[in-house]
């Protein structure tokens, strides 16, 4: 397989045609190998409109909606990065070409380990992978200029909220199936935020995921 050929015909038949147009990150779509962070099974996959298996129930979020995030975001080199769900890395890997460092938090222990791998081989060395429940963020290094949650929210926490410096932008896809909203949320004073849907979609919901309270009567 031909795989620059592939990845040339990723961005410009799939992310391009979907309004992502800052070349920045076209350029970083271009650069980061996607294929090497897919299960070895799946790399005749790497550059597919699909969502990729990675196991325990995971998946490659697609490459359009990768292009998206990262667009939205505007990551900058001095900013520090929290992502929810690691995965298998390469959003990581994305995040951590455009930031000072990310730190990437994932429940799964088989994750944690393959996301490493994948990373450490590809030689990213801003990036630190945590193994824990992220559902509430992370606290120990808040505040932070971004943060990123990979998976679904059936509703946005005010524990994120609360870890984002001023200036600080969040994404989140929050709602649940079969419509999802695809969101930025921008802290633009202590205590005063700026939401924006920017698309529609669904993507598997995170692991522990918070739910909200039901009542009883």
């Amino acid at each position: 397989m031909n795989f620059e050929k592939a990845r040339f015909n990723m961005v410009e038949q799939q992310i391009r045609p979907w309004e992502v147009l800052d070349p920045d990150v076209l350029d970083l779509l271009m650069t980061v190998k996607r294929e090497e962070f897919v299960p070895e099974h799946a790399r005749a996959l790497a550059f597919a409109d699909v969502e990729i298996p990675i196991g325990r129930g995971q998946v490659m979020l697609k490459p359009v909606i990768e292009g998206k995030v990262l667009q939205a975001l505007q990551v900058n080199r001095s900013d520090s990065v929290l992502e929810i769900g690691t995965g298998s890395g390469f959003f990581a890997a994305l995040l951590a070409a455009r930031s000072e460092w990310v730190r990437s938090i994932e429940i799964e222990p088989e994750l944690v380990r393959f996301a490493c791998a994948n990373l450490s081989r590809n030689k990213v060395e801003n990036v630190i992978v945590e193994e824990g429940d992220g559902a509430q963020g992370w606290i120990g290094r808040a505040p932070y200029d971004v943060i990123v949650v990979s998976g679904g929210l059936p509703f946005l926490p005010q524990a994120f909220l609360d870890q984002l410096k001023v200036g600080g932008r969040l994404f989140a896809f929050v709602g649940e199936a079969p419509v999802m909203k695809a969101r930025l949320v921008t802290c633009e004073a202590e205590g005063r935020f700026r939401t924006e849907d920017i698309f529609e979609t669904v993507v598997p919901m995170l692991q522990h995921a918070p739910r909200r309270e039901t009542f009883r009567f």
